[in-house]
């Protein structure tokens, strides 16, 4: 089993993430949705390298999407409270992870 496969609650909530900002705005386009999920595997990646995340060069819609993803992503990786108040570093994905969850999408 892949590292993507065994997280599927986490591919699960990138996806919610996405529904919500088209809920939000139905002209949201795959497009956009690749464009953010693309910017997050560079961000992330950067990170995980220890290096500067480069600047973002988003349209609207798709810095929407990257905003909505990113505030899962952070949560997933233990850095703030989730959905419920609540942090729990113990149960936090290493960043490579993340990123092939993200490139999965």
């Amino acid at each position: 089993m892949s590292e993507s496969e065994g997280n599927l609650d986490v591919l699960q909530n990138i996806e919610f993430a996405i529904v919500e900002v088209y809920r939000a705005d139905r002209s949201l386009l795959d497009f956009d949705a690749k464009d953010a999920l693309d910017a997050l595997v560079r961000h992330y990646h950067a990170q995980e390298e220890q290096r500067t995340p480069p600047q973002l060069r988003l349209d609207d819609r798709s810095l929407r999407v990257f905003e909505s993803v990113q505030r899962i992503c952070e949560w997933r990786l233990g850095r703030v409270p989730g959905p419920r108040g609540t942090a729990d570093p113990e149960a936090s994905l290493p960043i490579g992870e993340l990123v092939a969850c993200l490139k999965r999408i």
